[in-house]
């Protein structure tokens, strides 16, 4: 079983800076695809960010030029550092990450979700 646990989340200034990241552990062979998500009250989950094997990160129109998704892949640790923060984007955001375990067998693991609230 994979675990992913994230952390950084919470209250930030309009303009103001918050990175988050995310953790993998358990039976984790390799990792493929690493995403990040948010869910905005009474909307649908979004895809934020995501990049896949060796690719560059891809992101959502809405946050290009202002996040970033570096990862580590020695710690099995991926991060989003957003930057130029808005209120539109408070939402609870949500890692993912697909791969196989040790047995070849895939999985798709998600987080637990993280509170960003951009707020004066």
């Amino acid at each position: 079983q994979v675990q992913l646990v994230e952390s950084g989340g919470g209250l930030v200034q309009p303009g103001g800076s918050l990175t988050l990241s995310c953790a993998a552990s358990g039976n984790i062979f390799t990792i493929v695809g690493m995403a990040w998500y948010r869910q905005a009250p009474g909307q649908q989950r979004e895809l934020v960010a995501h990049l896949t094997g060796f690719a560059n990160a891809s992101y959502v129109d809405s946050v290009k030029g202002r996040f970033t998704m570096p990862k580590d892949n020695t710690r099995n640790t991926i991060y989003l550092q957003m930057n130029s923060l808005k209120p539109d984007d408070t939402a609870v955001y949500y890692c993912n990450m697909r791969g196989y375990d040790r047995q070849r067998t895939t999985f798709d693991a998600w987080g637990r979700g993280t509170q960003v609230t951009v707020s004066s």
